[in-house]
């Protein structure tokens, strides 16, 4: 090994190893599954209710999140319909001008 390897470390050929520990995708799944129960923990010791009440809660909470995603589509549905209508009329009255502006060209 030279000199500038063994001051570099854990470093070889095949790069740096953070301290001789190859963790690859095992040891990134070990942390997230450490961190989720850590964090799921943390999140029992300073949870404000009791789980019945923070579930009824939730449940109105998505219940209005639901009713207010139902209007909001069925208003850009409204929306969509009457623009289609606008949309759909200009394009039969140009449909109209260009026919008369053909049969005036071929007479």
């Amino acid at each position: 090994m030279s000199a500038e390897n063994a001051r570099a470390g854990d470093e070889d050929e095949r790069g740096p190893t953070r301290g001789g520990r190859g963790g690859g995708a095992a040891g990134f799944a070990l942390g997230v599954v450490f961190g989720a129960l850590l964090g799921a923990g943390i999140a029992l010791l300073y949870a404000p209710d009791r789980g019945d009440k923070t579930r009824r809660q939730l449940k109105r909470r998505l219940q209005r999140l639901r009713e207010d995603a139902e209007e909001g589509l069925d208003r850009a549905g409204e929306r969509t319909r009457k623009e289609l209508i606008r949309r759909r009329r200009r394009m039969e009255e140009r449909l109209g001008e260009a026919a008369e502006r053909g049969r005036e060209i071929l007479e």
